[in-house]
């Protein structure tokens, strides 16, 4: 005998639920015993869900999610009710979940039912008793609802979740919400089967006799419990098809503060008869529906006005810089009216060269981003009369502290700052002259992939002190190289701070492109290609994954600024390798600069093999910077390059001063502070020496890469 046959033959049924796809199998028995024909049937969960008492569907689902987790055999009794709740019969359900092909993405759920007898008269029932009544799980039922309506956050998602409501007892199998616009009417979202003449008009007129139109002129409720009462009163939206599908129909109104703002269709494939309990639940759904639609409709407005307020004080397009490649990035990421002040700019000068800047006005809200409008336009305006950087920021800052100043006795005294970086480029030469009021310095990739952080002086924000001074930095971006310019809500989204919001940069800027005709560096494509990249580290799925050390931290707007330097100018030959190469200038002002030096130095000896060597650069820098600052009267101005090809690179550092006087051997004593420069410089370097200069000395060393074993390797360079 089958196992089938012996089933039927002991009253007990076979069903299959798939967690995935929510589908429910029933065979001719456990399709009988749930008050279905006997004949095995699939039904979708809304479905199988409406064939049990409420209050024992949410007993069950604890039930079998822990049997799930322990992987046990869940075991439980349900009360099977008709469509007006009427208790037909109880059975018991034992199941045991099955893993989906040894996956962790879903499961089944594989199960018996059969029929419990009812206990005899002064007999207590077997088993636990099912708790709960009708009208109470109406409630529950109301409550879950409520709370995912209140949850959605677009009007998408309040579609998909009015989509997905079971009912109980009565769940719809489809339904359709029509919104108002003057006078007509039109369908924003529907759900569930349709054919031919059943599909909802997508276009109706208020006059027009159908069932929503009705609803939205009169602000009334109409029920439809059978195909004939819909033909009757409403002869000219009835079509054949319609009763096909469904056999009972609810247009409702949604109703916002007094307001009907559309219509609600709730349509069944079975025949309802709209009981006083069941129009109390569809009318509280309405105005939950009506409230989840009117709030996220505001919402959607709200943030589509504040994007487009900022996006248009944004550039239309990226203007062409011969020998350089531009792409940028804008990503709001307020809610609502939270919008920020960060903003991009691509300026012409008269002088012929092209102005990049990049700022971030305090706040989140409409302020900000009116007051980062107005300065925009203020820098442009500077720009384009021929200013020098600092000039143009200076400017700007005196500007924004005019705005805080209250114009009458009864405005607000509202002052703001932003931060800025303003950045003049000689495409041909190569040359950023850079001035920064606030902002963080920007970074360059480097012809060979490796990034850099290039500290440049600045002053206070914007907006501060209207006297502030910005001094310029001049700094050469060298064929193949991309420098990036952003704002702080790149570094720091996700919780990060200054330190690990760049090493998560770092991991994303570095990663090898593919090169162009030889050129070691990144073609247009691969550029816009970064851009994407970047954002998605710390905006997009991946930044999940690398929350910071300050989580509570909220999110801010995101915007970048990418150059990069045409490498056809510096093709190399097989076999060779891009170079390295920073510079560095400490003024007598800023000794506190050598420890950026330092810093850089490190970030460019990140792979280098022996770290006891690197310890040794960085330790003679600081004693060849610091010599001049104590020994001179001016600047030093340093110069650090890698050449060669990974194991066997050499490292060339240059200290330049404006002073004639040569470095002398000296004879410290023990105790002494100083005068043990030179002696460093023989014991560490593999080659050192002084050139003198017209214009005053450069002391010099060079480190030759150490083989793995820690043998000094080979190189051609070594004297």
């Amino acid at each position: 005998m089958r196992t089938e046959d012996l089933l039927a033959a002991i009253a007990t049924g076979l069903w299959r639920w798939d967690s995935v796809s929510g589908a429910v199998a029933y065979d001719a028995e456990a399709a009988r015993l749930v008050g279905l024909p006997a004949e095995a049937v699939t039904l979708p969960e809304a479905a199988a869900r409406a064939c049990f008492h409420p209050a024992d569907w949410l007993e069950v689902k604890a039930i079998v999610q822990l049997a799930v987790a322990e992987g046990t055999l869940a075991e439980a009794r349900l009360r099977i009710v008709d469509e007006k709740g009427t208790v037909l019969r109880t059975v018991r359900t034992r199941s045991r979940p099955l893993t989906r092909g040894g996956s962790d993405d879903g499961y089944y759920l594989l199960g018996t039912l059969q029929e419990v007898p009812d206990p005899l008269p002064g007999t207590s029932a077997g088993g636990p008793p099912i708790t709960g009544d009708w009208r109470r799980n109406r409630e529950v039922f109301l409550l879950d609802a409520g709370r995912a309506l209140a949850e959605a956050m677009s009007t998408a998602e309040v579609l998909r979740v009015a989509a997905g409501l079971s009912m109980p007892g009565f769940s719809p199998d489809g339904l359709a919400v029509f919104g108002v616009e003057g006078e007509r009417i039109s369908v924003i979202g529907h759900h569930g089967p349709r054919a031919g003449t059943d599909r909802p008009l997508h276009d109706i007129a208020l006059s027009t006799d159908h069932p929503a139109a009705e609803v939205v002129r009169t602000g009334r409720a109409v029920y439809l419990p059978t195909p004939e009462e819909y033909r009757g009163r409403f002869p000219a939206g009835w079509s054949p098809g319609r009763s096909r599908i469904r056999r009972s129909w609810a247009f409702l109104p949604l109703i916002v503060a007094g307001r009907t703002i559309g219509a609600w269709m709730a349509g069944f494939a079975h025949p309802v008869s709209f009981s006083p309990d069941e129009r109390s639940v569809l009318t509280t759904i309405a105005r939950m529906l009506a409230q989840a639609l009117s709030r996220t409709a505001l919402q959607e407005t709200e943030r589509e006005l504040a994007d487009g307020l900022q996006r248009s004080m944004l550039p239309a397009d990226k203007p062409d810089i011969p020998g350089l490649t531009v792409a940028a990035r804008y990503v709001p990421t307020g809610g609502g009216l939270q919008v920020g002040g960060d903003w991009y700019d691509v300026i012409g000068l008269p002088s012929g060269r092209t102005a990049l800047v990049i700022g971030d006005v305090q706040g989140h809200d409409v302020r900000a981003a009116g007051i980062m409008g107005q300065l925009r336009i203020a820098v442009r305006a500077y720009a384009s009369e021929g200013h020098h950087p600092d000039a143009v920021l200076s400017r700007a800052s005196r500007f924004l502290a005019g705005l805080a100043e209250p114009e009458g006795p009864d405005d607000r005294y509202d002052p703001r700052f932003a931060t800025c970086l303003y950045m003049e480029v000689d495409p041909v030469a190569g040359t950023l002259d850079i001035a920064r009021a606030g902002h963080p310095d920007p970074a360059v990739r480097l012809a060979d992939g490796t990034m850099m952080l290039r500290p440049t002086a600045g002053g206070l924000p914007l907006g501060i002190d209207p006297d502030t001074d910005y001094p310029t930095t001049r700094v050469v971006l060298e064929p193949g190289e991309t420098l990036l310019m952003c704002t702080d809500g790149l570094i720091e989204t996700g919780g990060h701070d200054l330190e690990t919001g760049w090493d998560r940069i770092r991991e994303v800027f570095e990663r090898p492109a593919a090169p162009d005709a030889g050129s070691g560096g990144l073609d247009s494509d691969d550029l816009e290609i970064l851009a994407d990249s970047l954002v998605q580290a710390v905006h997009g799925p991946p930044s999940h994954h690398t929350t910071g050390p300050l989580a509570d931290r909220r999110e801010d707007d995101i915007a970048l600024l990418m150059i990069r330097r045409e490498a056809e100018v510096c093709l190399v030959g097989p076999g060779s390798a891009p170079v390295r190469r920073t510079a560095v200038t400490v003024a007598q002002a800023e000794p506190e600069r050598i420890a950026g030096a330092r810093r850089q130095l490190r970030d460019m000896l990140h792979d280098w093999a022996d770290p006891d060597q690197v310890e040794s650069a960085v330790l003679m820098l600081s004693e060849m910077v610091t010599n001049v600052l104590v020994h001179t009267d001016g600047d030093a101005l340093l110069v650090a390059e890698v050449s060669g090809r990974h194991g066997t690179r050499r490292l060339r550092l240059d200290v330049a001063d404006s002073s004639d006087e040569l470095p002398h051997r000296r004879r410290p004593g023990e105790l002494a502070s100083s005068g043990r420069g030179l002696l460093l410089m023989e014991l560490l370097a593999d080659n050192w020496g002084v050139d003198p200069r017209g214009d005053g000395k450069c002391i010099w060393y060079e480190l030759y890469e150490a083989a793995p074993d820690g043998a000094a390797s080979s190189s051609p360079d070594r004297a």
